[in-house]
C-alpha cells in the first residue's frame, strides 16, 4: 500500500529522502494526509461521479461491480487515496483518477499497482493523451493559432521530458502537470508492466483504460525509446537477431503488437492494420524508406544481406506456412524483400513473392540477388511500391 500511495501522490518528492527510510511516524503522517475511507458503496459511486461524470461511472460499472466489491477496491483521486477500510488481503481492483501525465515514474506506478493486485485483478486509470490535447487546443484556438500553441506545447511537454538533462529541469519546474503521453505509450507501458488490455475509451478528452493483471512486470526486455532501435527478428537457421531501424512508432509500441493484430488484423501488405502505434513522422519516413537505412549495420555484421527474405518477428514467422518456415531459415534475411522487386505488397503476395524468390535463388544462386536488387530500386524510384 505504501508503495502505491508513494507513486500516485509523489510522496518521494514531498520528502527529499527515500520514502521507506524515513522514521515510521513521519511516514505515517505523510500517508495519513492523503488517505480516506468509504463506509458504503454509495459513497464510492458518488465519489467517482463527482470526480468525473455519468458516462465515466457507467464505463467503470461495466467492468467492476461497485456494490458487491467496494471493500475490495482502491480508489484514488488527485488528492486522496481511499484505502482506509479496504480489505488488503483481498484487493480485487484499483481505480486511479490521477492522470498518468502527472506521474513522473509511470512504470514504477504501474508496478506498484501490479504488486497490489492478485492475478486477474482489474486496474482502471486515465490519461490525457497528446492526441486528445491537440484536438482540444485546435478546437479552442483555431487551426493557425492553435497550431502554433500546439507546436510549442508538443516541444515543451513531450520532447523536453524525454531529454536526459532537460527532463530533470522540466519535472522540477512543472511536476509533470502537462506531461504529454501517447495512447500507444500508455497502453504499451501497461503491457510491459504485466497487464493485459481489456478496453479503452475516450471520454471528455481523457482516455480511460481497463486492464487485467496477467503476470509479473517485464524485467528482461528493454523498450524502444530512442531514435535508433533494434527489433528481435528471426535470422538464418532460426537464430534470433537484433535488426536495426529508425524508430517510427511511439515508445513501448513493440509490446502492443499482439493487441493491435487481435484488434484490427493485418492490412493488404501484411502489416498490422490501422496501426495507431506509428507516428506521423514515422509514416513519412516509411514512405521514403528512410527507416530501413540502419539495416546496413546488420549487413556489415553478416546477419543480413541486401536482398533476401523479409526479417520477421517470431509471432509473424509462426503464422507463415510450415514448409515456407523451413525454407526461410536456410537463408539470411535481406534489406530488400522479394515483394518489393516483384511488386506484391499484399499479404498473400508477400508469401507468393518469397516462394518465387526461394525457387529462383535455388536455380540461379549467383544472379538472383542482383536481378532482384535492380528491380527493387526501380520500383522504389518509380514509386510503384511504398514502404508500409
Amino acid at each position: 500500500m505504501n508503495s502505491y500511495i508513494q507513486y500516485v501522490h509523489d510522496i518521494n518528492d514531498v520528502i527529499p529522502v527515500s520514502f521507506f527510510r524515513i522514521p515510521f511516524f513521519q511516514r505515517y503522517q505523510e500517508t495519513n494526509n492523503v488517505t480516506d475511507s468509504f463506509h458504503n458503496w454509495n459513497q464510492l459511486q458518488k465519489a467517482i461521479h463527482s470526480e468525473s461524470n455519468t458516462e465515466v461511472l457507467d464505463y467503470i460499472s461495466e467492468h467492476l461491480d461497485l456494490k458487491r466489491n467496494f471493500r475490495n477496491i482502491v480508489f484514488t483521486t488527485n488528492s486522496k487515496s481511499y484505502v482506509e477500510g479496504v480489505n488488503f488481503s483481498n484487493v480485487r481492483s484499483v481505480v486511479n483518477f490521477k492522470k498518468i501525465n502527472k506521474i513522473q515514474y509511470i512504470n514504477k506506478h504501474f508496478r506498484s499497482v501490479n504488486s497490489m493486485l492478485p492475478d486477474a485483478g482489474i486496474y482502471i486509470g486515465r490519461a490525457e493523451t497528446y492526441q486528445e490535447r491537440k484536438s482540444k487546443v485546435l478546437s479552442k484556438f483555431g487551426k493557425y493559432l492553435g497550431g502554433l500553441i500546439w507546436f510549442g506545447d508538443f516541444i515543451f511537454n513531450r520532447v523536453f521530458p524525454k531529454l536526459r538533462f532537460v527532463g530533470n529541469i522540466y519535472w522540477f519546474l512543472t511536476n509533470g502537470r502537462y506531461h504529454d503521453v501517447s495512447k500507444a505509450e500508455v497502453l504499451g507501458r501497461l503491457v510491459y508492466c504485466g497487464f493485459e488490455i481489456i478496453d479503452y475509451k475516450v471520454i471528455d478528452g481523457l482516455m480511460y483504460y481497463t486492464v487485467m493483471k496477467t503476470r509479473e512486470p517485464n524485467t528482461h526486455s528493454y523498450p524502444s525509446y530512442h531514435p535508433l532501435i533494434k527489433l528481435r527478428r528471426v535470422g538464418k537457421n532460426g537464430k534470433m537477431i537484433w535488426v536495426y531501424k529508425f524508430r517510427t512508432m511511439h515508445p513501448y509500441s513493440e509490446f502492443l503488437q499482439d493487441f493491435v493484430i487481435k484488434l484490427n488484423g493485418y492490412n493488404e501488405v501484411g502489416k498490422p492494420a490501422n496501426d495507431f502505434r506509428v507516428t506521423r513522422w514515422g509514416r513519412w519516413m516509411r514512405k521514403l524508406w528512410i527507416d530501413e537505412f540502419p539495416q546496413l549495420i546488420n549487413v556489415l555484421k553478416g546477419e543480413m544481406k541486401l536482398v533476401g527474405i523479409r526479417p520477421l518477428s517470431k509471432v509473424r514467422f509462426n503464422q507463415f506456412p510450415k514448409d515456407l518456415q523451413i525454407e526461410r531459415v536456410k537463408h539470411k534475411p535481406g534489406c530488400f524483400p522479394p515483394y518489393v522487386a516483384l511488386n506484391m505488397p499484399d499479404e498473400i503476395g508477400n508469401i507468393k513473392a518469397e516462394r518465387i524468390y526461394l525457387r529462383d535463388i535455388a536455380l540461379h544462386p549467383s544472379t538472383t540477388d542482383i536481378k532482384y536488387l535492380g528491380k527493387s530500386v526501380m520500383n522504389i524510384l518509380m514509386n510503384k511500391i511504398r514502404s508500409s
